[in-house]
């Protein structure tokens, strides 16, 4: 009679547990990796991003967070759709009756249009646009000592290239609309879009 090496029921099942809590932790690891590499390239797209500066001085970096940032409306042009959005101190203003009766914003308001190239929904079951490639990101930051010229607002524009993922400053932003649009509400300090009820 030959010895046997066959295991038994109870060593296989400690083994098969072993090799399940081994697979599991790598899973989770490799998961971890990724997000943590992932977090990596974001975070370093945006440190590229916001190290750019217009031809007239204003800095990405002073619109960091606007992802985040409070809709002020959405407008749509025939060939852009547009999300204006705010930072906290604007949508304060707004909440408080800016611009109207004498208010106006306060020095540190900073608004983004956030621009994308519409295309025509292929999953709706009615006709609508929707965004398809973000093209550029228009600002505007009110510091009344470094823009005196322009109502105290400075305007840029940052344009997006979606094949690299790369912001660029647009050098001809001072010439596209900027301070010359808004000369036609400067009676509401320079601003177009009003807080839109919601």
């Amino acid at each position: 009679m030959t010895g046997s090496t066959r295991k038994s029921p109870t060593e296989e099942q400690r083994r098969g547990k072993t090799e399940m809590r081994t697979n599991r932790f790598a899973i989770v690891a490799a998961t971890a990796l990724l997000s943590i590499l992932g977090g990596v390239i974001l975070c370093a797209q945006d440190q590229d991003k916001y190290s750019l500066i217009s031809p007239d001085g204003v800095a990405f970096s002073d619109f960091s967070g606007y992802e985040d940032w409070s809709v002020v409306s959405s407008a749509h042009q025939e060939e852009v759709l547009k999300v204006i959005v705010a930072n906290p101190e604007m949508i304060k203003a707004y909440k408080n009756g800016s611009p109207g009766d004498g208010h106006f914003f306060p020095e540190g308001s900073k608004i983004v249009k956030l621009q994308w190239k519409p295309k025509k929904s292929t999953e709706a079951p009615f006709a609508v646009d929707v965004p398809d490639v973000f093209k550029q990101a228009f600002v505007m930051e009110k510091d009344s000592k470094r823009f005196p010229k322009t109502g105290g607002w400075g305007y840029a524009v940052f344009n997006y290239d979606a094949a690299s993922g790369k912001f660029t400053p647009d050098p001809t932003a001072h010439a596209d609309c900027g301070n010359t649009c808004h000369v036609a509400v400067k009676a509401k300090d320079y601003i177009f879009h009003p807080y839109q009820t919601r």
